[in-house]
């Protein structure tokens, strides 16, 4: 190797060394701000750059204050409710519609996944307009039920996904448990959905992300935020029009982590597993 290419590989590994290191730090500086402020009592708060290290990191008053006034229990309940029934219909759906287009072929098949795709697309503000009209006439507007309902709507991306999965499994296991017996339904349950595992993970991690942190749809259609709070909607009580009380809301977003990043710690090879498995083709 001569002097010329060692100079483009240094130069190369310094580059992506630099932009790696970059990325981290504009990903952790937010949280490394969130913790600082979160420890700072109002005056300090007021009184010092966000930046500045709190005079202690034993001032937990903004934590319970936080969970007390945001009524954060509350939160955390109606938010796991909502998480597990929205993720257990949105999987169930999701993989038998996966099951009915990759497994049967039949006139407008295409055309169905076709406006699937034409349907992600289409921006989710541009119709909330229709989609709320219709929550209305309902009577789903500050109705739990109401929301999962909504929230279950059809997720193009996980349906995509189970696709991908059925399109790996063998056919002639379909045709195995058939001459055995089984109905398509119970070949979906029994043969297929257990090996639908890795597409399972990384569907509920896509979901259920998007699900706890929703803001604008729990906001808009949860009107009642002292009895439909969500753990995303809660921090809005320290929001207002004389000023914003981030020393608290610092601290509420710490504990809304904390649930997230236990599940990660404990769940982090199967996360990991559904990642990698679900994104190759082979």
């Amino acid at each position: 190797m001569n002097n010329q290419a060692k100079l483009k590989k240094i130069l190369w590994a310094v580059v992506k060394y630099a932009s790696l290191l970059l990325g981290a730090f504009v990903s952790v500086l937010p949280v490394v701000v969130c913790i600082i402020t979160a420890f700072k009592s109002p005056e300090e708060y007021a009184a010092t750059n966000v930046m500045d290290l709190p005079k202690s990191w034993t001032y937990f008053t903004n934590f319970t204050e936080a969970w007390k006034q945001a009524n954060m229990a509350l939160a955390f309940r109606n938010s796991i409710i909502i998480l597990v029934c929205v993720l257990f219909f949105a999987i169930l759906t999701g993989s038998m519609l996966a099951y009915i287009l990759d497994r049967f072929k039949f006139f407008g098949n295409g055309l169905i996944r076709n406006l699937f795709l034409f349907a992600s697309l289409l921006p989710g503000i541009a119709m909330q307009v229709s989609v709320y009209q219709i929550m209305y006439q309902l009577g789903w507007i500050n109705n739990i039920a109401g929301y999962i309902v909504l929230m279950c709507g059809t997720d193009v991306i996980s349906i995509y996904i189970f696709i991908q999965f059925f399109e790996n499994i063998s056919k002639s296991l379909d045709e195995a448990a058939i001459m055995d017996g089984c109905t398509y339904f119970g070949v979906f349950f029994r043969v297929l959905l257990p090996l639908l595992k890795p597409a399972i993970v990384t569907v509920m991690i896509l979901k259920g992300v998007g699900v706890y942190n929703e803001y604008y749809m729990a906001n808009l259609y949860l009107q009642n935020k002292n009895t439909y709070v969500t753990v995303a909607t809660s921090l809005f009580k320290f929001t207002g029009p004389l000023g914003n009380q981030y020393n608290y809301i610092c601290a509420g977003v710490i504990l809304t982590m904390i649930p997230a990043l236990l599940v990660f710690i404990l769940c982090q090879k199967q996360i990991y597993s559904g990642l990698t498995q679900g994104s190759v083709k082979g």
